[in-house]
C-alpha cells in the first residue's frame, strides 16, 4: 500500500485527510474505504501474483491500484460512469498496468471474463449472488461485506469442491452495492 499514493485517489479537497484510518468521499454518494479495510481486504484475499482478480465497485481506483501492485490482473466494475472515467484518468496518471475497467452492473459479476481466482467486492450486498459464485474457480476466495443497511459481516468464501467455506472476519459497514443482485436503485 505504500506504493500507491491514496491522496491521488480522493478529491483534491479531501488530499490532507488521505491517509486518515476513515472513509472519505469521493462523490456519487460513494466513499474510499479507510486504509484498514482497504488492507484487511487485500489480504484476506491471499494474493500471490497473477491472479485474475474481480473487484466490483471500482470508486476512486485506489483499491484497483493496490491490488495491481500486488501483481493481481484486475478487472474492476463500476455502476458510475462519473466514478469509472474518474478512476480511469487516475489509474493512467499513476501509470498502474494490469486493470481492465468496466462499466456495469458488479452485482451480477462480469461473466464475460470469467472464471477469477479472486473476487473482492468494495460495496455490501444483501446476501453473495450465485452468479459470483458461478464466476470464480475452485480454489478461488471471494471476500465480499454481506448483510443489513447500516452493518455488515466481512465474509470470506473460499469455493472448495464440496461448496463454499465461509468464513467470518468481523464486523463492517460499507456503501451499498447497487444492482439486480445487490441493492434496489433508491436504496442509498
Amino acid at each position: 500500500m505504500l506504493r500507491v499514493p491514496r491522496h491521488e485517489f480522493v478529491p483534491a479537497s479531501w488530499a490532507r485527510q488521505a491517509y486518515a484510518d476513515c472513509p472519505l468521499p469521493i462523490g456519487e454518494g460513494q466513499t474510499i474505504s479507510q486504509p484498514y479495510i482497504v488492507a484487511l481486504m487485500t489480504e484476506a484475499i491471499r494474493l500471490r501474483g497473477e491472479e485474475r482478480v474481480l473487484e466490483l465497485g471500482t470508486g476512486s481506483g485506489y483499491q484497483t491500484a493496490v491490488l495491481a501492485a500486488m501483481g493481481a490482473r484486475v478487472w474492476s466494475v463500476e455502476r458510475s460512469p462519473v466514478l469509472l472515467e474518474e478512476a480511469r484518468a487516475r489509474l493512467a496518471t499513476q501509470r498502474v498496468e494490469n486493470v481492465h475497467l468496466v462499466q456495469g452492473d458488479g452485482s451480477a459479476g462480469l461473466p464475460s471474463g470469467a472464471p477469477f481466482d479472486r473476487i473482492l467486492a468494495t460495496g455490501s450486498l444483501p446476501s453473495i449472488p450465485r452468479a459470483l459464485l458461478e464466476q470464480i474457480e475452485e480454489g478461488g476466495i471471494l471476500v465480499a461485506p454481506v448483510g443489513g443497511r447500516t452493518t455488515q459481516r466481512l465474509v470470506r468464501l473460499t469455493v472448495e469442491r464440496a461448496g463454499p467455506r465461509e468464513e467470518d472476519l468481523g464486523l463492517c459497514r460499507f456503501v451499498p452495492l447497487v444492482g439486480a443482485s445487490g441493492w434496489p436503485e433508491g436504496d442509498r
